[in-house]
């Protein structure tokens, strides 16, 4: 897939991955990006520096993330790439309390439900679309030291898998994007146990990201490490788990509660 002359729709645009996209995006020749974040100044500040368009858009709202893509349509004619960006953590296991849990499967998860929701019909009817779910290398993996992004994570990861099978066929392209420790706001106080592998700039993964959409491939693993801890955990996964505990005590001491 070409960016060049595509409207572009990136949400959790105000900073890091979504800005690097936005700005990616741009240079690769779109021919609109429009930066969607509940920050509103963050989301205009990246719109100026692309010369896009800047929208406020809570996606933990379904009613927002279809006046986004009402938006796109009736500007620009359309959403040609929609990449459901938004994402936080919160630290923990099953003790973390339910607000939380409910925030965290509303913006890891259900944004990417609502966004497909409002945006795919029209694709399939305008011919095709390309639709990117930013999930993580927990979702493939896991995260230790925190249970609700690992499992909104992984969600996140089958929810794109299942638009892929529904919908590869009716011309949309489906994208995994599940990278390691990005540097972002999340990652301000250090990647943690994702980190291992070094910490990425948001332009690297674009690279990651150009290079995935180019050769049409689902899976977009920035960090190249994480397609070896796949095999290793479908090779044997007792095993792994086993390393997965080695490394919990090597960064927690056996405490995943301690950072």
């Amino acid at each position: 897939m070409d960016i060049q002359g595509k409207v572009v729709v990136v949400t959790g645009a105000a900073s890091g991955i979504g800005r690097g996209l936005c700005l990616r995006f741009t240079a690769e020749g779109a021919k609109a990006v429009i930066a969607a974040d509940v920050n509103e100044a963050g989301a205009k500040a990246v719109a100026d520096a692309v010369k896009g368009a800047a929208f406020v858009c809570d996606v933990r709202k379904e009613e927002d993330v279809i006046r986004l893509v009402k938006f796109a349509e009736d500007q620009y004619g359309g959403v040609d790439v929609f990449c459901s960006n938004a994402g936080i953590a919160i630290m923990g296991g099953y003790e973390v309390d339910n607000e939380a849990w409910q925030r965290i499967w509303e913006i890891n998860v259900l944004a990417h439900v609502f966004a497909a929701r409002a945006v795919v019909p029209g694709m399939i009817r305008r011919g095709g679309g390309a639709f990117m779910v930013t999930a993580s290398a927990a979702g493939l993996l896991s995260q230790i030291g925190s249970m609700p992004y690992s499992v909104t994570k992984h969600a996140a990861v089958g929810l794109a898998e299942s638009l892929s099978i529904t919908y590869g066929d009716q011309g949309i392209q489906v994208f995994a994007l599940c990278p390691q420790a990005v540097d972002t706001e999340m990652t301000r106080q250090g990647g943690g146990v994702a980190a291992v592998d070094g910490m990425m700039k948001p332009e690297q993964l674009a690279d990651a990201v150009m290079a995935a959409f180019a050769a049409d491939e689902f899976l977009i693993l920035p960090h190249p490490e994480v397609k070896t801890y796949m095999q290793r955990k479908a090779a044997d996964y007792s095993r792994w788990l086993q390393g997965m505990r080695r490394l919990q005590e090597r960064f927690f001491s056996g405490d995943p509660l301690k950072k």
